[in-house]
């Protein structure tokens, strides 16, 4: 009741604003049913997600957005974090402690972005919830200190975030964005970032810092601790030989002597052939990352499903290839590798797009691994087909 009341008061706004400023509205309604073999069982999910959209620019220099997403669920909407973990593992949770590792989705209506940008010839200022996204990589961003991208999924959309964001065109092919988060109450814990990027030929290159804090919980006890990351790192992006390139990476310079140093990064390169067939590689290192799949413990699994953590293992290896099958269809598949523990997940594709406004997606995946291992079967494979409607 209380989303259907926000939104007809955003629908009673909107029509009293349109009749006099001009205002785009537009967004996606997106079904979407899950599938998964766990073990012995089938299990199915099954989400309607509806994102509305409102943009103005009537008044000169500015522009106004926003955008609100209501998600139903149903179907499987409890899980336990453990049955997907190896039983050497769960083997040492005590019974207590297991509903503690209990997920439930439920219903949800947010406001995903809202921000009013101010834009001039070299100059944009841009005050609110709004979208970041730092790196060039597909898969993974190290340099992107907000987001945390599904590997499966690498190319869905992003939540917005509280930012004030300053964008100076200093001359040509030369930028500097410099962005505040007030993430805490308090200017020292909250995140900062500084990136300069210049064009130099058939190439664009950033340069970043960055200080963000950082939340690392121990699931053996429960227990969340806050730092201060301060990291350094640039990006590259740009075409060699007909290929396309690029790569990013980072390293965060303790602060005090007990502090843990890492460096993260990721290269890539694509191309499409005559046939219309595009093909792309990355290679992921993780210097947080583990190289002996023995070695996981019940925080790397953890870490990794919250988002606390990019990666189990040290190194991964991604391949994605897509082909035009006709005008309508698109089939495609991604291979995510583990090079670390050698185990793979297969992630077939298609996509139908019978109308000019309305898409469909048919993703499977198919874990190879041993149990254990970072992509093992004991997952549970399965795939979802989804339905996009923009409006």
């Amino acid at each position: 009741m209380i989303g259907l009341s926000i939104m007809v008061f955003i629908g009673m706004m909107i029509v009293g604003h349109a009749s006099t400023e001009q205002l785009d509205l537009y967004g996606y309604f997106e079904p979407q049913y899950t599938g998964v073999w766990h073990e012995e069982n089938y299990y199915q999910f099954h989400t309607n997600k509806l994102r509305v959209d409102l943009r103005s620019d009537a008044i000169e220099h500015t522009e106004l957005g926003a955008n609100v997403i209501h998600t139903l669920y149903c179907g499987k909407k409890e899980w336990t974090m453990l049955d997907f973990l190896p039983e050497r593992i769960t083997s040492s949770i005590p019974p207590e402690m297991v509903s503690l590792f209990q997920f439930t989705y439920r219903d949800s209506f947010f406001l995903d972005n809202a921000y009013l940008r101010l834009s001039f010839d070299r100059f944009a200022l841009t005050v609110g919830k709004q979208q970041i996204s730092l790196g060039s990589g597909y898969f993974a961003n190290p340099t992107d200190a907000f987001n945390v991208k599904t590997a499966l999924d690498p190319t869905y959309e992003q939540p917005g975030h509280n930012a004030i964001r300053m964008d100076i065109m200093l001359s040509h092919r030369l930028q500097l964005m410099a962005l505040y988060s007030p993430i805490e109450m308090d200017w020292r814990n909250s995140g900062k970032l500084v990136r300069i990027k210049i064009g130099l030929g058939h190439f664009d290159i950033s340069f970043l810092g960055n200080e963000m804090p950082h939340i690392t919980t121990d699931f053996q006890e429960m227990r969340a601790t806050r730092e201060r990351r301060r990291l350094f790192g640039a990006d590259v992006v740009g075409e060699l030989f007909g290929l396309g390139v690029w790569g990013e990476g980072v390293y965060r310079f303790p602060e005090d002597d007990g502090d843990e140093d890492f460096y993260e990064f990721i290269l890539g390169t694509d191309y499409t052939f005559e046939s219309g067939l595009y093909s792309m590689l990355e290679y992921h290192h993780n210097s947080l990352g583990k190289s002996d799949y023995r070695q996981y413990d019940l925080n790397d699994w953890m870490r990794f499903f919250t988002g606390e953590a990019r990666t189990i293992s040290r190194d991964q290896l991604y391949a994605f290839a897509q082909y035009p099958a006709t005008d309508l269809i698109v089939v495609g598949s991604s291979v995510v590798v583990s090079g670390s523990d050698r185990s793979t997940v297969i992630v077939p594709t298609v996509q139908y797009n019978p109308f000019e406004n309305i898409d469909f997606t048919l993703m499977l995946n198919l874990y190879l691994g041993d149990e254990g291992k970072v992509y093992s079967s004991r997952l549970g494979n399965g795939g979802f087909l989804r339905c996009r409607m923009y409006f």
